[in-house]
């Protein structure tokens, strides 16, 4: 599903409790973390409720890095949330990562003027763990 189809499916639900519990049904999509994974070196700090998020670094076939998350909660509503950022995020490369516009977005979808100023504090936290996760596999130029 692309960015466009994202706001494409948020801009025919009619009303924010149609979107909150479409946000919630993302969330239940997500792939699985292991016991293992949900350890505090994968935590996301700044989120009221426990995030956790994984990047696996996967080379497409022509060698290209791209950046694969997975992610967790224990808030329904924030597992639904990451379902979101992976949409947005996840297998792009660190420079596509680091060129999407998270704010304009999440505004497009609405979601800035219905979050709580915590869970947005939140999701703006997991972009900030997302981005530099990208910008630490991101190539020196020509190297």
């Amino acid at each position: 599903m692309s960015i466009q189809d994202l706001i494409d499916d948020f801009a025919f639900l009619d009303d924010w409790e149609e979107r909150y519990r479409y946000v919630i049904e993302l969330g239940r999509g997500l792939e699985p973390l292991s016991a293992a994974e949900h350890a505090p070196a994968n935590k996301v700090e700044g989120c009221v409720s426990q995030v956790w998020l994984i990047v696996e670094p996967r080379r497409a076939e022509d060698g290209t890095l791209h950046l694969h998350f997975r992610g967790d909660s224990d808030a329904h509503i924030v597992r639904g949330l990451i379902a979101i950022l992976m949409r947005l995020y996840s297998d792009r490369t660190p420079a596509e990562i680091l060129d999407i516009d998270a704010r304009a977005i999440f505004g497009r979808l609405g979601l800035d003027e219905h979050l709580t100023p915590q869970r947005s504090n939140g999701l703006y936290a997991m972009v900030g763990r997302i981005q530099a996760d990208a910008r630490a596999h991101l190539t020196p130029a020509g190297g």
